[in-house]
């Protein structure tokens, strides 16, 4: 089933993700892509380049991830509210409950909101250091991400999405409960969720029926599909830990014949192949009426191109260097 596209209300005359959901001039549906906050000024450096890249390629939005347990906070702030305010991206920031007060999550909230920011992306986070670990609510904190959706709503003008699982949460006892706690977090206010990697498209098809026949209404929401284009096998081990499954192993063995015993020698064949992947991924998406494809980047703006360009996109930027 392909749920439509709701009609939503603009917040403080700010464009919000779903209203940014339409088809792009050239008859491909739009693309968005994420940021990592980066580290150090060199890394900032490259995230500016990958940036205005992307500026070129008119994304519908691009959203920047927060460190967990706040690790990165004042840089992460820093960087995106400049995203927001010196280019012309729509902005969606990241607002994870682990690690903080609920005073502080509101502080929080007042940055971005004094940065123009009014697109948020609501989660409750991983812990800090090790994503599958225990999870520890903050004394003073909120438990859910839909305690969290709540709050946002009720304190400030923003527009709200949150994160949904095609193969569930690592956290959930099965995709029922799973399916419950996203249609809740929804229900709660969400306008939108954007999914966990995933490297089998059954599994986001079998996700949106899901909300469909656990609440109708919620499953008209857009669920907007995550891709992450492999260009090494570091790649794919850091794929794993992010969304805390393993590859399909039909794709895990395309990778490894094309590393074959120097994976380090071969490395553009590998990249090549994860190339190859991900456009696979995302034309079967497109076919199968997905409301957008969302990237992750790592702050690059080569891999994600490259993907575009094989899907038919026509990209206002040429030769991409970064």
């Amino acid at each position: 089933m392909r749920p439509g596209r709701p009609r939503t209300p603009q917040v403080s005359g700010t464009p919000s993700v779903v209203g940014r959901l339409a088809p792009r001039s050239d008859g491909t549906v739009p693309f968005s892509v994420e940021f990592n906050p980066p580290k150090d000024m060199a890394a900032e450096a490259r995230l500016w380049r990958a940036a205005r890249e992307f500026e070129r390629m008119h994304p519908a939005f691009v959203s920047m991830t927060y460190g967990a347990g706040g690790s990165t906070r004042d840089r992460t702030a820093r960087v995106t509210g400049q995203l927001a305010r010196e280019t012309t991206l729509l902005t969606v920031a990241h607002l994870t409950a682990v690690g903080h007060s609920v005073a502080e999550l509101r502080s929080i909230m007042g940055v971005y909101a004094d940065s123009g920011i009014r697109n948020l992306l609501v989660l409750r986070g991983d812990p800090p250091g090790d994503p599958l670990g225990q999870w520890h609510k903050h004394p003073e904190g909120l438990e859910y991400a839909e305690e969290l959706v709540r709050m946002v709503r009720d304190l400030g003008d923003f527009h709200v999405g949150v994160a949904s699982f095609p193969q569930g949460h690592h956290r959930s006892p099965d995709l029922d409960h799973d399916t419950r706690q996203l249609c809740a977090k929804l229900r709660a206010g969400a306008e939108y969720s954007i999914t966990q990697m995933f490297f089998d498209v059954d599994d986001y098809l079998r996700l949106r029926d899901r909300v469909v026949r656990c609440d109708p209404a919620q499953g008209a929401k857009p669920i907007i599909p995550e891709l992450m284009p492999i260009t090494s096998l570091r790649t794919v081990q850091r794929a794993e830990e992010l969304s805390g499954r393993a590859l399909p192993a039909p794709l895990l063995a395309r990778l490894e014949r094309a590393a074959g015993n120097d994976p380090e020698a071969n490395r553009d064949a590998v990249r090549e192949v994860g190339i190859e992947i991900a456009t696979e991924i995302g034309q079967r998406l497109i076919a199968e009426g997905a409301p957008c494809l969302h990237f992750i980047t790592l702050n690059f703006a080569k891999a994600t191109t490259e993907v575009l360009v094989n899907l038919g996109y026509s990209l206002a930027s040429a030769a991409v260097q970064v």
